[in-house]
């Protein structure tokens, strides 16, 4: 049960990763091919956040992470049900 759970998790996180990269395909294409519109004002406006920098000293060790940021759009949105779909049906 316990490798049942780990890959759903791995498969899950894959799927939003790559949902992601699509979704910023799609949000690239569309502001680069469309026409100044309503529909591609509504397919590329997006909500932003962002956290960071983290800072993490181990002694021996020492790194900062960040800032990290998160953009979403509608086309964003649709990319990781594509990827979702997709691997749903692979599996």
């Amino acid at each position: 049960m316990e490798s049942s759970y780990k890959r759903s998790i791995t498969r899950g996180l894959w799927t939003l990763v790559l949902g992601l990269f699509l979704g910023g395909l799609l949000t690239a294409l569309a502001e680069k091919f469309l026409l100044e519109s309503t529909a591609r004002s509504f397919l590329t406006t997006a909500v932003s956040g962002s956290f960071g920098p983290v800072s993490v000293d181990l002694g021996a060790m020492a790194f900062t992470l960040g800032p990290v940021s998160f953009v979403l759009n509608v086309l964003t949105l649709v990319g990781i049900a594509l990827v979702a779909l997709v691997v749903r049906s692979w599996l």
